[in-house]
């Protein structure tokens, strides 16, 4: 089973059961010294593409926005064994034509990367991909707030939810993930790995 490190602010890691390693927004937080596979950035701002920081296996991947982008469409990637879908992302700040977010299947297991985002039509189409875990961001500056982020996690139905990115400047904000009001919530902190997990 894939585990999950939460690092802080928008940034994440992956790694499969056979040590293959994702890192996703690298910028906040600990634990990049595991050389990754595969680096996925969401859009070009410097909050989430430090991809320097990120200890890189010598055939090591990056898909950021641009090539996630590229011919004018979503496109998807098979590396690996783990599959990558690019799909829309857009804020007040961020236009869908430079911002994705990623569905990432890796050992069985569907994971919906929002990124940088409000709500977008196309959320209303994942229900029927039955994610396995979906995080969203809800500092409600430029991206969705928190009211936002649960009508979205309702709208994508995730079997599990988590709320990243909710207080730009500092890893996390406790008090603003205990404030969420979504189903299946799982609360991750800065530095905490938890094992994920296929539905039934």
């Amino acid at each position: 089973m894939p585990k999950l490190l939460y690092q802080g602010h928008g940034s994440f890691r992956l790694t499969a059961d056979d040590g293959f390693v994702i890192y996703f927004d690298p910028y906040a937080g600990q634990g990049y010294d595991v050389p990754a596979d595969l680096i996925l950035v969401t859009h070009g701002h410097g909050d989430h593409n430090k991809t320097a920081l990120c200890a890189k296996k010598p055939k090591c991947k990056i898909i950021d926005n641009e090539k996630a982008l590229a011919g004018g469409k979503h496109n998807s990637f098979e590396i690996g064994g783990v599959s990558v879908r690019a799909v829309e992302a857009k804020n007040a700040n961020h236009s869908p034509k430079h911002c994705v977010g990623y569905i990432v299947t890796i050992d069985g297991v569907k994971v919906y990367a929002a990124g940088d985002t409000s709500k977008t039509e196309q959320m209303k189409t994942f229900a029927a991909l039955e994610p396995d875990y979906a995080l969203f961001p809800g500092d409600g500056i430029f991206n969705m707030g928190l009211k936002e982020a649960a009508e979205c996690a309702r709208l994508v139905g995730a079997k599990h939810n988590i709320i990243i990115h909710l207080k730009p400047g500092e890893l996390f904000s406790r008090k603003k993930a205990d404030e969420w009001d979504a189903p299946n919530k799982v609360i991750v902190e800065p530095g905490e790995e938890i094992v994920l997990r296929a539905a039934d």
